[in-house]
Parts: structure tokens; sequence; C-alpha cells
């Protein structure tokens, strides 16, 4: 997933609609300009594609994927059919998440699995990943979700020491656009010197309009992002490029920050609003 000093993932956001020729297309356009891309798994409760078969599009366009597993969609039967079938494709990269509940409004409303928890996911592509049993052994990178918080000076963070123990070699943060919360809980774990067992990813955004940013703010739990940075979308004359500009910023500032050793950055908008901050940012230069 890392080819630079820096690393620089996007998302795309799989929906009902996603078809194989519009991965194509966003591959075309991310392929040069970011280390991976990462495929969340059925977020906000929409049904899409497979990350698995969104992720074999990806890698036969020239694009390294990070597939998304949730242990709120299926058993651990299904889950570690999807990690078999992914180390048979070439798929490397895993992002394996606990899963947000979902949104009111489902009609039937689907049933959470949850047999198997993040960290207890973690460790079971990590026994594949490590175990003489297995004839072939995948080259796994796990990955696990964490939402920066304001820290406890007299604490530490165990949740995500379990992850690491468990065999997460990088964690990736919700998206997080407070920069002095971020910072701060960064600081807390260089203290903790977690940074030496794991990379972390930071998230942030492009929006492309207030509104966008509003409705990520009020439906995901996790996420941060700060009053300010809508109002600067809603009074800007041209919205999409203040978003640009937004992340921009944020990225910069990221790379400042001690322990972040790599940026995720989602779009609401347009793909080409990736490249355009990314090119900005000029983190790798």
């Amino acid at each position: 997933m890392q080819t630079r000093d820096f690393t620089v993932t996007a998302k795309i956001p799989l929906t009902p609609s996603t078809d194989a020729d519009l991965i194509r297309e966003q591959a075309e356009i991310l392929r040069d300009n970011i280390d991976a891309v990462l495929l969340t798994d059925n977020q906000f409760g929409k049904v899409h594609m497979s990350t698995v078969a969104a992720s074999v599009l990806l890698l036969q366009n020239g694009v390294d994927p990070i597939m998304q597993l949730s242990c709120r969609n299926k058993n651990r039967i299904a889950l570690i059919s999807d990690l078999l079938g992914a180390a048979a494709l070439g798929i490397t990269s895993l992002l394996l998440v606990q899963g947000n509940k979902l949104p009111k409004g489902f009609d039937p409303r689907p049933k959470a699995v949850h047999d198997v928890n993040a960290t207890e996911l973690i460790a079971t592509a990590l026994t594949m990943k490590t175990d003489e049993q297995f004839e072939s052994n995948p080259d796994f990178f796990i990955g696990g979700n964490i939402a920066p918080h304001v820290p406890d000076p007299e604490s530490v963070p165990q949740k995500l020491i379990d992850k690491i123990d468990a065999g997460a070699q990088f964690v990736q943060t919700h998206v997080c656009m407070n920069m002095d919360l971020l910072s701060n809980f960064m600081k807390h774990l260089v203290e903790n010197n977690l940074i030496r067992r794991v990379s972390f990813i930071a998230g942030t955004a492009v929006f492309p309009t207030a509104e966008a940013a509003r409705w990520l703010k009020e439906n995901r739990r996790n996420v941060m992002i700060p009053e300010a940075i809508i109002k600067r979308l809603k009074q800007a004359k041209d919205p999409e490029s203040e978003g640009i500009k937004i992340c921009t910023e944020q990225m910069q500032e990221m790379a400042e920050i001690p322990g972040v050793s790599g940026v995720n950055v989602m779009s609401g908008g347009e793909a080409s609003a990736i490249v355009a901050a990314v090119h900005a940012a000029n983190l790798n230069s």
C-alpha cells in the first residue's frame, strides 16, 4: 500500500448503482496520484457489489485496493471465505472493522451479525498470514479503524493496543478535521510508544458543498467536522474550490503531526477533487 514517504490513499464510495465501468473510470483518475484506494463494505447500509469484486476491478486497472470487511454484515464463515478469496485473487491490503449501526429507514430491517468483533477478525487474518498449517500464507497488510478522542492522560488506549496485539499493522482514523483533537490524540499515542508498532493513517475529506459536510457530521457518530469548516464552505463563492483548499490545508497539517504516516481522503463529490487536493498539498516533493 505504501510507495512514498508519506502515504496518500483515497476512498471510492461504492453505491447501489456503482458498476464496473464507474470503478474503471475512477481508477483512471486516481491511479497515478495515490498509493491505494479504500473500498467500504456496504457503508451506511447501502447494498452494493462485494468489496472482493470491486477490489479485483481496481487490480485489473493498476490500483492497489484496500478491501474493507465489516463484522456487522457476515458471520465468521462468510468473513473467512472472503479473506480466502481475497488472498487467491491477489488482494493484500485489508481494513477490518466492526461496522456502524444501520441508520433508520430500512424496511425490512436487516439483522446485524457481529459473530466476531473487529479485533477477532484482525487476529483471524494474522493466523492465515502466519500459521504453518496453511499451504500458502497470504501476504496480508492488516488494518483497523480508530476514532480520535480526547485522551485520558492517566490511561492507555487499550482497544487500540488489543488490535495491534491481534495483528494490525496500520490503523486508519475516521474523518477527523479537528486538528487540535487529532494532534492531542496522536501525542498521547506517541507517549505510549504505539507509533513504533503500527502506522497511523489520518482521515480527512474534500466536500463540494456545506450540505455534504453537514450530512456526514450529523449521520456518522465518529466523524469530527468543526462548524468553522462547514461555515467556510457555506460562505464560499465557489464551494467546490473551497472544499479542495480546506482538504489541502488539512493534509499539510496532518503531515506535520508526529506519528501520522499518511492520510486517507474521501470525497463527497468527484474523484478529481481528491486529485486536485493531493497535487496542491504536494506532500512528497
